[in-house]
């Protein structure tokens, strides 16, 4: 069976974690700091769903080397045996490479050179320079490197071997801007989530389970309905504040409109998905009529542009915990053993490291395991910039 290679995105942990909810640790390998490699035919790979990959490839073979000048003399003994198996036309072709030790103009001329090797052999090539040692999203889609006539070759170190793959599929730029930018309803003062970032909660709250309809208490403007929706889940929403729970609703009529009326039915008939309802409610005490996961954005608390005064955090710190342990008190008595979800909940970045809300060493006497990965630990599962203050921990929980 063909296996997958696949590059991840600007934090590796969270896209490993990722895969693995999705497709198990077995089928994973770490493949250096930036890629794994994936034991599923590219095929099977539900690459748009996926927010912390950046590439999918097909792994073509391995090398035992990881000299460039040993990569470059196979490629150009190999190019030329496989162009008869490539259709007839123009060729584009691009060349990234991965914790190989080889400079960007020395990937250039090698490039160069085997432009020079394919021309040589009957056929026409365009070649994509490099800027930094991997060609970035914009550059493999704008020359339609994944397309017919695409050749975006992969070059992955791994301990002292190379992994050759050809890119099947590249991270949707434009698609993720458009959905985020188009949204009539927006408000930078209670965060912005990013789809990416959301498909990513979205994942570790299901796992690899059967399809099923997913509860965000904490709804905000919808983003993660909004991406739930599109992947062909049912939704259920809430949030304390109506001018959210308005911002939502406008928000996923637009979404409606431009995106799921225009798709037809899938051929296991999820799409399109439903709003079973959206409601104004508070997630500490509110009854819902619950759906089979909880995947949201929990509340943040105040936004700081710089590290804030010792008691100043700890006074938000206590705040913003007591509404957390709440709000899980009130989720675990609407729950069953078994019950899984994913939040996404507030971490703070000081001087001496990240600060934790306390209530997650108290998980087990509120009825809750925290789950955790084989090949990344839950300590790295923080989505931060490094200008950002209030960072993003994601928390993966099974009622016990």
């Amino acid at each position: 069976m063909a296996q997958s290679v696949i590059i991840l995105g600007r934090q590796p942990a969270l896209g490993i974690a990722e895969l693995e909810s999705l497709y198990g640790a077995d089928k994973l390998a770490i493949l250096g700091q930036q890629a794994v490699l994936l034991d599923i035919d590219p095929a099977e790979v539900t690459f748009n769903r996926l927010g912390g990959s950046v590439k999918l490839a097909r792994l073509l073979t391995t090398l035992d080397v990881t000299d460039w000048a040993a990569v470059q003399a196979w490629l150009r003994q190999t190019v030329p045996e496989h162009l008869q198996y490539l259709p007839e036309g123009k060729l584009q072709l691009g060349i990234s490479v991965y914790g190989l030790d080889v400079s960007v103009s020395r990937l250039n001329a090698s490039g160069l050179e085997l432009k020079k090797v394919i021309r040589a052999a009957g056929r026409s090539v365009r070649l994509i320079p490099n800027k930094a040692p991997a060609l970035n999203s914009a550059q493999v889609i704008h020359n339609n490197l994944t397309g017919p006539l695409g050749w975006e070759l992969l070059f992955v170190r791994a301990g002292s071997r190379t992994y050759v793959a050809q890119t099947v599929q590249e991270q949707d730029i434009d698609a993720y801007a458009a959905r985020d930018q188009a949204r009539p309803k927006r408000d930078a003062r209670v965060g912005m989530l990013p789809p990416k970032l959301a498909q990513i909660i979205i994942n570790l709250a299901l796992g690899n389970t059967a399809p099923v309809s997913l509860l965000d208490p904490f709804c905000g403007t919808g983003v993660l309905l909004q991406e739930a929706l599109l992947m062909g889940y049912d939704v259920c929403g809430s949030d304390i504040d109506p001018r959210m729970a308005e911002f939502s609703q406008k928000n996923l009529n637009w979404l409606f409109k431009a995106y799921l009326s225009k798709q037809p039915p899938s051929p296991n008939g999820l799409l399109p998905a439903t709003i079973s309802f959206l409601e104004i409610a508070d997630a500490t005490q509110h009854t819902w009529s619950m759906c089979n996961t909880i995947a949201a954005e929990t509340y943040l608390g105040r936004p700081f542009s710089a590290e804030p005064k010792s008691e100043v955090l700890q006074e938000v710190i206590q705040d913003v915990n007591t509404i957390h342990r709440k709000f899980l008190q009130n989720v675990t008595r609407q729950t069953k053993p078994g019950f899984r979800m994913c939040i996404a909940v507030p971490a703070w970045k000081t001087t001496t490291g990240f600060r934790h809300l306390p209530v997650l060493d108290q998980l087990t006497d509120l009825g809750y395991n925290r789950l955790s990965f084989v090949h990344a630990s839950n300590r790295e599962l923080i989505y931060h910039r490094p200008e950002q203050i209030v960072a993003r921990e994601l928390v993966v929980l099974q009622r016990n």
